[in-house]
Parts: structure tokens; C-alpha cells; sequence
């Protein structure tokens, strides 16, 4: 492992930064991507069941990450530490955090089994069509089984992420996504004496193989702690993560919640119809997402190692470096979007009833969300560079504030009470990520961030 004065952060010359950002971000995008195509293959291999079975586990899925977006959202945090301790030099303290994440895992599946009893409660009081509903209780009941190894998995990749190792998320992730496909082909349909499962065999198909990717990372990380050592656990050290990771948690929290308010009250009011339709362009448009993200997060370890090493005079390079390669890959992705929408829903339009309006409520949706991916790029490489310095507070307000009053709220009123259609309720997804962008780029040009101490001063 380098020392904090080779650490990547530190490199001279746009083409060495670029090469360890890249060098950093592949094996990101491939963990997000695979991501992409088990969302994708769920979608598309139960498409053929019709738009009801394609809405509840599109939704379902979406539901699922509202019970592990929280929690995820706490390990993040744990980049930002690994990363800070890294540039120091402190291996040992590093690993440690590793193990405060894997204990805000548990804590997770502890409580998502608790609320299992509760989900037929809840859906019961959004708008769904009753095969809908029942069909998505089936697909939760077996997904949140998985919630503690989801988190898990994201628990250490943020620890060897931190540490400039990219690659054992990545292959735990591929790991899942082949397991994933394949089970989806056995149990959806019933294949090779299967039992034929529908909605509930994607479900179980994630959840098996996410646990089994899960274990394997585990098995990887308490291996090298024995041979390496991590020093007694600290109880101060928790909870300075949890200080700037419980603020993390609930951006991450509240604003996928506005997200949830969005397509179960305000897109699943126009019909299953429009409901399938955005959670196709949902799909499609994660191609563009996750490899963004990626790269943000790429980013946002070299600013952990550049602060870390006490270099903040590199921090602005390294985030103009990450959001000029992150909006390069948005824009292309926007321009398939417009030069051939309706091949690229050609995938999700399975079922020849509703195939027709599928395609024609999708196409304008996806025509649109072109509009959004500059936006999108920014908002992903700012907010991970913040946080990867520790500025998760204003991060909160700024994240949920703008999410909840201009996205949740005004798509509701022009929907909902305006009779808006399925058009305007994506006009107001491509606002709000305009405005969280200018908000997030006037805070990090203001530099509050330097002026964060985010590890303990003790071990720096």
C-alpha cells in the first residue's frame, strides 16, 4: 500500500490524474453497472408477463432500496474516512472503520425484519391496481431478506475504495449480477425443474446471490484484519462516523423518499400504464447514472487521499477532472436517448397488449430526460466530493430541501391537482436536478469544506 506522499491524490499533470482517476473509476463503473443490468434483466425477463408484473417489480425494486438507502447511505461515510486515513498513512484505523460499517449492516437487518409484518400494511395506502399491490408484497417479502448483506457489500467496498482498491467491490458485484441472471432465467419461469415463482423469483434470485456476493467480500476482508491487524476498536470512532454518516444516511434517506413520493403517488396516479413506462425509462436512464456515479465516487477518493495528505490545493482539479469525464459519458448516453428512444424501449415492450402505449408514454419521458444528464453529472461528482471532505450536514438540507419543495412538491401539484401528465411530472425531475447542481457547486466554490476535520486529530 503507497504512503500518503505517493498516494494518487498527489499525482502531477492532468494526464497522470486522469490515468489514476480512470485507473480508480473502471472497476466503479463496473460495480454500478452490473447493478444496471440486474435491474435491467429483471425488468426485462418478467416484461413478458405484462405491464402489471413489470410495474410491481420495477416498483418493488425501488421500494426495496427505500428500506436500504439509509443505512447505505451511513457507509458511504466510510470512504471518506478510509480514504482521509489512507493519505496519512494509518492502515491500521482505516480497516477499523471497515468494521463499524459492517456493524451499521447488521443493525439494518435487524430492523428491516421487524417491518416485513408491516408491508402489506403500507402498500395498502398507495394507489396501486390490486395485482399490482399483491404481486409487490410477494417481491418485498423476500428482497428485504437481503438487506443486511446489500449494505454489507457497500460497507467494505467503501473501505477498499478509500484505500485506492476499486476492484473487490467490483468483483463481488459482478459475482451477484451473474448469479442474479441466471437465477432470474431458473425461477422466474421455472426452467431445469424450477419451481416457476414470477415476480417473487426475481426477488429471490436477488436475494440469494447479493448474500453469497456479500459472504465472499466478507470472507476477503476478516482474513486480511487477523494477518494485518486493525488495533482494539474505538466506541469514539464509531460514532464520529455515525456524526457524519447518520447526516449521509438521511440525505440519502429522505431524498430517495421524495423519489419514492414520485412514482407511487404521483406517476402511479396516471395508471399502470405510465407507471411501467417511467420505471422502463428509470432503467434505461441508470445506464447513464451508474457509471456517472462511478466516476464521482473515483473522484471523490482522490479528494479523501488529497485531504488526507494535506494537499487541499489539488481538491478543485480533481472534481473539474471528474465531472469533465462524467458529463462526457451523460451527454453520449443523452444522445442515443434521442436518436433512437424507441429501440432502446424496444426491450421493455414485451407484452403485445400494452406494448403500443408503453412505448408511446415512454418515448416521451425518455426524449425528455436527455435534458437532465449535465445535471445529473454535477450533482453526483459535487455531492460526493462534499462528502468525501466531511460536508454532510449542509449536504442534508441542501439535498432534501430541494428534493421535497421543488421536485416532490411541485410535481404533485401539477400532476395530481392540475391534471399535469406523465410529461410535466419528468419536467419537474429534470428542474429539481438543475437546481440542486447550482446549489451544490455555490457551496463547494464558497469552501466550507476546508475547514471540516473529519478524522479524529488525534490520529492525524
Amino acid at each position: 500500500m503507497k504512503h500518503a506522499a505517493s498516494a494518487p491524490g498527489s499525482e502531477r499533470g492532468l494526464g497522470a490524474r486522469l490515468r489514476v482517476l480512470l485507473a480508480l473509476a473502471w472497476p466503479n463503473v463496473v460495480s454500478r453497472s452490473s447493478q444496471v443490468v440486474v435491474s435491467i434483466a429483471d425488468a426485462v425477463m418478467v416484461a413478458h408477463h405484462g405491464a402489471s408484473t413489470l410495474a410491481a417489480t420495477t416498483a418493488g425494486a425501488t421500494n426495496a432500496v427505500a428500506f436500504f438507502i439509509l443505512p447505505m447511505g451511513i457507509t458511504f461515510i466510510v470512504s471518506s474516512f478510509s480514504s482521509q486515513l489512507f493519505g496519512m498513512g494509518d492502515l491500521a484505523a482505516a480497516r477499523r472503520h471497515g468494521w463499524y460499517g459492517l456493524a451499521v449492516a447488521g443493525v439494518a437487518q435487524v430492523v428491516v425484519l421487524a417491518a416485513l409484518p408491516f408491508i402489506p400494511f403500507a402498500l395498502g395506502l398507495l394507489d396501486y391496481a390490486p395485482d399490482v399491490r399483491s404481486q409487490m408484497e410477494g417481491y418485498l417479502s423476500l428482497r428485504l431478506l437481503s438487506a443486511g448483506a446489500v449494505v454489507g457489500i457497500e460497507a467494505l467496498g467503501n473501505y477498499y475504495g478509500g484505500l485506492g482498491n476499486t476492484r473487490p467491490q467490483m468483483r463481488a458485484s459482478v459475482a451477484a449480477m451473474v448469479f442474479t441472471v441466471v437465477g432470474n432465467w431458473l425461477l422466474i419461469d421455472g426452467r431445469l425443474g424450477a419451481p416457476a415463482l414470477g415476480v417473487r423469483g426475481a426477488a429471490l434470485s436477488n436475494t440469494l446471490s447479493t448474500t453469497v456476493a456479500f459472504l465472499g467480500l466478507l470472507a476477503k476482508f476478516v482474513r486480511e484484519c487477523r494477518l494485518q491487524g486493525t488495533g482494539p476498536l474505538r466506541r469514539s470512532e464509531l460514532w464520529r462516523l455515525l456524526r457524519f454518516g447518520i447526516p449521509s444516511g438521511i440525505t440519502w434517506f429522505l431524498e430517495f423518499g421524495a423519489y419514492a413520493f414520485f412514482v407511487n403517488v404521483v406517476v402511479a396516479g396516471l395508471g399502470t400504464t405510465s407507471l411501467a413506462a417511467l420505471m422502463a425509462v428509470i432503467q434505461v436512464n441508470s445506464v447513464a447514472f451508474m457509471p456517472a456515479w462511478g466516476l464521482a465516487a473515483a473522484g471523490a477518493i482522490l479528494v479523501g487521499q488529497a485531504i488526507g495528505a494535506g494537499r487541499q490545493d489539488r481538491v478543485g482539479g480533481l472534481v473539474q477532472l471528474a465531472f469533465a469525464v462524467a458529463a462526457a459519458w451523460e451527454c453520449l448516453v443523452a444522445l442515443a436517448y434521442l436518436a433512437a428512444p424507441e429501440l432502446v424501449l424496444s426491450a421493455f415492450a414485451r407484452d403485445p397488449a400494452s406494448a403500443e402505449a408503453l412505448v408511446a408514454a415512454g418515448r416521451r419521458m425518455l426524449v425528455l430526460s436527455a435534458a437532465w444528464q449535465l445535471f445529473d453529472a454535477a450533482v453526483n461528482v459535487l455531492a460526493e466530493a462534499l462528502r468525501a471532505a466531511g460536508d454532510t450536514r449542509f449536504t442534508m438540507w441542501a439535498r432534501v430541501g430541494v428534493a421535497w419543495m421543488v421536485w416532490a412538491a411541485g410535481s404533485f401539484v401539477s400532476v395530481r391537482l392540475l391534471r399535469g401528465g406523465d410529461v410535466v411530472a419528468v419536467a419537474w425531475l429534470v428542474l429539481y436536478l438543475a437546481v440542486l447542481a447550482l446549489v451544490l457547486f455555490l457551496r463547494f466554490r464558497n469552501g466550507a469544506w476546508r475547514h471540516i476535520v473529519l478524522v479524529e486529530p488525534r490520529l492525524a
